[in-house]
């Protein structure tokens, strides 16, 4: 699939906390054919300029609401369903964000429907600019 359709262009920036930079998010879709709970996104992995991001401080906000990936699996509430073609932002925690520039980023989906015998594993990769 297409990053540019995968990834929202306008959507990668660091995250101010109390007038310091404690991390930063992305916008995307879920790599699925409907709306989902989030309950079955069962991992969400980001790589930037080759340096993994640890799972502990990876979240996902959906509807106004920030979950961690732990969290996500018992959610089944179904106002916080990730709605297909509707991008949810990843939050990373990383002292000091990205610096201003050019970075390239491939995070991987894991999505794990109760009727499906495997899960289904979509890496999504694009380059991209913090201003």
């Amino acid at each position: 699939m297409a990053a540019r359709q995968i990834f929202n262009p306008d959507g990668f920036r660091n995250i101010e906390t109390d007038g310091k930079i404690t991390g930063y998010q992305f916008q995307f879709k879920a790599q699925y054919y409907r709306g989902i709970t989030l309950s079955i996104v069962h991992d969400i992995t980001v790589n930037v300029d080759g340096e993994d991001a640890a799972r502990e401080d990876i979240s996902l906000t959906v509807n106004g609401e920030t979950f961690t990936l732990d969290e996500m699996l018992t959610v089944v509430d179904s106002d916080y369903r990730w709605e297909f073609g509707e991008f949810a932002t990843v939050n990373v925690k990383k002292e000091g964000g990205l610096a201003a520039g050019k970075h390239h980023i491939k995070a991987v989906q894991t999505i794990v429907p109760s009727y499906m015998p495997f899960p289904l594993i979509t890496a999504c990769e694009t380059d991209f600019e913090i201003k």
